[in-house]
């Protein structure tokens, strides 16, 4: 059972309402953060706002974005963001090698040189909170810098939400197991 208890959509009213049923109707449920931030309807309108443009409207191809995603919640020993990322990952093309490897956190091996260049930025951020020079020519002779900065952003967004989570100890969904080791 999680940390915060589930909203009751009957029992809440006005502006935490009124996200509440917009995240609903756009997600199909209120599920992952998205009930921990609803505590807060401010923050949960800023937070869903940039969520939605850095992993819906930037025209960053969803591929590289799923790849970032399996390793940030790896690094994170995010099992609920991994549950709900690696079907999208499959789906958006990301091979099954390289999401095994990944959650057994073992070095992929790419069919792509983008991919390799994501991996390995998304790895150092999420590490180090840095990049190395290379690693950051590569990504911006492979996006551009404007795209880069909204990448950086993405990455930051899905920290926030294997933060988020795993602090408020989000249970997966029934029948799902943990995929990830804790080490």
């Amino acid at each position: 059972m999680g940390r915060l208890k589930k909203l009751d959509p009957t029992k809440i009213t006005g502006y935490q309402k009124e996200l509440y049923d917009r995240i609903a109707a756009q997600r199909g449920a209120v599920r992952g953060p998205f009930n921990a931030w609803l505590y807060s309807p401010e923050l949960c309108d800023k937070v869903e706002a940039l969520g939605k443009y850095v992993r819906f409207d930037s025209d960053i191809s969803m591929l590289l974005k799923e790849v970032a995603v399996l390793v940030i919640a790896r690094n994170a020993t995010s099992q609920y963001v991994w549950q709900a990322h690696e079907r999208f990952a499959l789906k958006h093309g990301v091979s099954q090698p390289v999401i095994d490897a990944i959650a057994d956190n073992q070095d992929p091996d790419f069919p792509t040189k983008d991919e390799r260049i994501i991996y390995t930025y998304t790895m150092e951020l999420v590490k180090t909170f840095r990049v190395s020079d290379a690693t950051w020519k590569a990504m911006v002779e492979m996006l551009d810098e404007p795209r880069v900065v909204e990448f950086t952003a993405f990455i930051g967004n899905f920290n926030m939400v294997c933060m988020a989570v795993n602090a408020f100890a989000v249970d997966l969904p029934a029948g799902q197991e943990p995929r990830l080791s804790e080490a």
